[in-house]
C-alpha cells in the first residue's frame, strides 16, 4: 500500500519541469534561490561603482541622441531592472551606449520632428519598435539571423561609428553650433565656425580631456604609490568622469562661466519617470521599422558579444535567444519609461564585472542608486557644463575606434577586408545607418559568393592509411577508373548548378573513369534544388558510362535522401565510408 504522502511527493516531482521550464523563462528564480550574504555584498559594491561611472555617462549618451539629459537615466533604470529578471548574463549591464545614441540621433534627425516633445515621443516609439522586434526574433528562434553580420564588419562599423562620435562632440568643446550627418559635413560645419569658437568652453573642456585621459593611464598608479588599496585606487580611477563633473561644475558655478558663453546642462527635473505610452502615429511607425530593427541588430549583436566574453571568464554560459527576450523588453521598459533604445555596454558591463557583480542583482542595485541620483542630485547638475559631458563621450569612445582590423583583414582576407573598408568609408562619408546597411549587404554577399564556389578536392588515399586527402597536396594513392571527389560545403539552391557541372567536368576529363565518388563527410543539408542537380548528375554521368556512389552521408541528410527515394533511384551505391566505397569497388573487379 502506499502511504498518504506518497501521492503528494510524487505531484512534487511532477512539478519539476515545470519549475524548470519557469526558469529557463525567468533566470531571476534560478539566482535567486542560492542569493546570500556575500553575494549581497558583493553586488552592492559592484552597483555603487557602476552607478558613480553610468550618471555621467548616462547624461551625456543622452545629449548624444539629441534628447534632453534625464532620458539617459531613464533609459539607465527600468531596463535594468527587467534584464535581471530575464537576462541569463550574472554581470552584463543594460543601458544607454554610444553607438545606439548615435544612430538613435542619426534616425530621428532624418525625420521633420517640429520640438522637443516630439522628439521625445518618437524616441520611445523607436524603443517601442526595436523591443517588440526583438522580442518577436527570440519567439521565433531567430537568433541566429544576427550572425549574418560578420564580426570584421561589425568592429569596421564600430570604429568609424566611435570616430564620427568623437568628431560630432568636438562642436561642444569648441563651443559652436555645428551638425551633420557624415565626417565631410561635421568638419566642413565646425571649419565654418572656427571663429565663433568660445575660448573658456575650449578651456573647459579640453582640460577635461586631458585630464580623464591621464586618470586612465596614470591615476590608479599615482593612487597606489599614495597607499591606497588596489581596489579602492581601482574604484577611484572608474570614477574619473565624476571628478571631472564635480571639477567643472564648481568651477562653472563660482566663475560665472555660463555668463562668458560655456553651454550648461540647465535644469534636469528630479522626478523618476513614469508610465507613458508612445506615440503609434502610423506614418512616424512606418518611418522608424527600418531604423528600428537595424538598431535592434547591432544592439543584439554588442550584448551577445560582450556576455559570452564576460561569461567564459567564469565558465558560466548564455542563451542567446533568451538575451533576445531580455534586451526586447528592457527596451519596452525603456519604452514605456520615457527613455530611448538600449543595448549591453561594453565598458559598463566591464566595470560591472571587475567590481565583482555576481548576479543580475547588481543591475537592480545599479538601477536603485541612479533613481535616487535622479530625485536628489540632480538640482546639483545645474551649472554642468555640456562640454564636460562632450569629454566623457570623446574618452569613451576613442577607445572603440580600432584601425587595425583593417591590417588584419588584408593579411588574412581581401574580401573580408572589402566588406569592412567599404563599411567603415560608407559609415563615415554618408550617414551611421548606410554604413551598416552597407556592411550587412555585403556581409550576405560574401556568404552567398562563398558557398556559391564551394571547395571540391579530388582525393586519394594517403599510403599505408584508410585517410583520403587532396591530390594537389598530398603524395596520394589514386586508380584512373575511380573517380574520388570531396565536396566541402553544404549543397544549396546558389551552388547546385556549379557543383553538377563541376564534378560532370571532372568526371569526364578521364575516358577510363568508370565510377565516381562523392565523399559527402562535409556536407550538412541537401536542398530540394540540390537534390534535384544531383539527380540530373546522376542520369548524365549514366548516359556516358560513368556510375555514381556516395560516401559518408552524415544521418540527417540520409534521412531526407531516403524519404525522397534517392538511395533507391541512384546508379550507385551509398557507403558508410570513403575507403569502404574504394575497397568494395576495387574488389568488385572494376579497378
Amino acid at each position: 500500500m502506499h502511504s498518504p504522502s506518497q501521492p503528494r511527493q510524487g505531484h512534487k516531482d511532477a512539478d519539476k519541469p515545470c519549475c524548470s521550464r519557469m526558469a529557463k523563462i525567468l533566470p531571476i528564480i534560478g539566482w535567486a534561490r542560492t542569493y546570500n550574504g556575500a553575494t549581497l555584498s558583493a553586488d552592492l559594491i559592484a552597483a555603487v561603482i557602476v552607478t558613480i561611472m553610468l550618471i555621467p555617462q548616462s547624461l551625456a549618451y543622452a545629449l548624444l541622441a539629441g534628447l534632453p539629459a534625464e532620458a539617459g537615466l531613464y533609459a539607465s533604470i527600468a531596463p535594468l531592472v527587467v534584464y535581471a529578471v530575464f537576462g541569463t548574463s550574472r554581470t552584463l549591464a543594460v543601458g544607454p551606449v554610444a553607438v545606439v545614441s548615435l544612430m538613435t540621433a542619426a534616425s530621428l534627425g532624418a525625420l521633420d520632428l517640429p520640438d522637443t516633445a516630439s522628439y521625445v515621443a518618437a524616441a520611445m516609439l523607436l524603443a517601442l519598435l526595436s523591443g517588440v522586434f526583438l522580442t518577436s526574433l527570440s519567439l521565433l528562434r531567430l537568433g541566429f539571423l544576427a550572425n549574418f553580420l560578420s564580426h570584421p564588419v561589425i568592429s569596421g562599423f564600430i570604429s568609424a561609428s566611435g570616430l564620427l562620435i568623437a568628431t560630432g562632440q568636438l562642436r561642444h568643446i569648441l563651443g559652436v553650433s555645428g551638425g551633420g550627418h557624415n565626417l565631410p559635413e561635421m568638419l566642413g560645419s565646425m571649419a565654418a565656425q572656427v571663429g565663433a569658437m568660445n575660448i573658456t568652453t575650449v578651456m573647459l573642456g579640453g582640460g577635461a580631456i586631458a585630464f580623464l585621459f591621464w586618470a586612465r593611464k596614470w591615476l590608479l598608479q599615482l593612487l597606489l604609490r599614495l597607499g591606497f588599496s588596489k581596489a579602492l585606487a581601482a574604484a577611484l580611477t572608474k570614477a574619473g568622469p565624476v571628478f571631472a563633473v564635480i571639477a567643472t561644475t564648481a568651477a562653472t558655478y563660482a566663475l560665472g562661466l555660463d555668463k562668458d558663453g560655456v553651454k550648461i546642462v540647465g535644469n534636469v527635473p528630479n522626478l523618476l519617470p513614469g508610465f507613458n505610452m508612445p506615440s503609434l502615429d502610423r506614418e512616424l511607425i512606418m518611418q522608424l521599422l527600418a531604423p528600428a530593427a537595424l538598431i535592434s541588430i547591432i544592439g543584439f549583436v554588442e550584448t551577445v558579444s560582450v556576455a559570452q566574453t564576460l561569461a567564459a571568464r567564469r565558465r558560466q554560459q548564455i542563451d542567446p535567444n533568451q538575451e533576445l527576450l531580455a534586451l526586447g523588453t528592457a527596451n519596452l521598459s525603456a519604452a514605456f519609461t520615457g527613455g530611448y533604445p538600449v543595448t549591453g555596454g561594453f565598458a559598463r558591463s566591464i566595470v560591472n564585472f571587475d567590481a565583482g557583480a555576481q548576479t543580475p542583482a547588481a543591475g537592480l542595485f545599479t538601477a536603485l542608486g541612479i533613481a535616487l541620483a535622479t530625485v536628489f542630485l540632480m538640482p546639483m547638475l545645474y551649472f554642468l557644463p555640456k562640454a564636460t559631458l562632450s569629454a566623457t563621450i570623446i574618452v569613451a569612445v576613442l577607445s572603440l575606434v580600432d584601425f587595425s582590423v583593417l591590417k588584419r583583414t588584408w593579411s588574412y582576407s581581401k574580401a573580408d577586408f572589402a566588406a569592412v573598408s567599404t563599411t567603415m568609408l560608407v559609415t563615415l562619408l554618408v550617414g551611421v545607418e548606410q554604413g551598416i546597411s552597407a556592411g550587412l549587404l555585403i556581409s550576405l554577399g560574401l556568404y552567398l559568393y562563398r558557398t556559391s564556389r564551394p571547395h571540391i578536392a579530388v582525393v586519394g588515399k594517403v599510403p599505408g592509411t584508410e585517410h583520403y586527402r587532396n591530390v594537389k597536396r598530398h603524395e596520394v594513392e589514386t586508380q584512373r577508373e575511380l573517380l574520388s571527389i570531396r565536396i566541402d560545403e553544404s549543397l544549396y539552391f546558389a551552388n547546385a548548378r556549379v557543383l553538377e557541372s563541376e564534378i560532370y567536368r571532372l568526371a569526364t576529363e578521364n575516358s577510363e573513369t568508370r565510377h565516381v565518388i562523392l565523399q559527402c563527410s562535409a556536407v550538412n543539408f541537401i536542398d530540394a534544388s540540390a537534390l534535384e542537380s544531383l539527380e540530373a548528375l546522376d542520369h548524365r554521368l549514366k548516359d556516358a558510362g560513368i556510375v555514381l556512389h556516395l560516401s559518408e552521408v552524415k544521418g540527417p541528410v540520409m534521412d531526407r535522401l531516403e524519404k525522397n527515394n534517392f538511395s533507391n533511384d541512384l546508379s550507385g551505391e551509398i557507403f558508410l565510408s570513403h575507403h569502404q566505397a574504394i575497397c568494395t569497388l576495387s574488389l568488385s573487379g572494376v579497378a
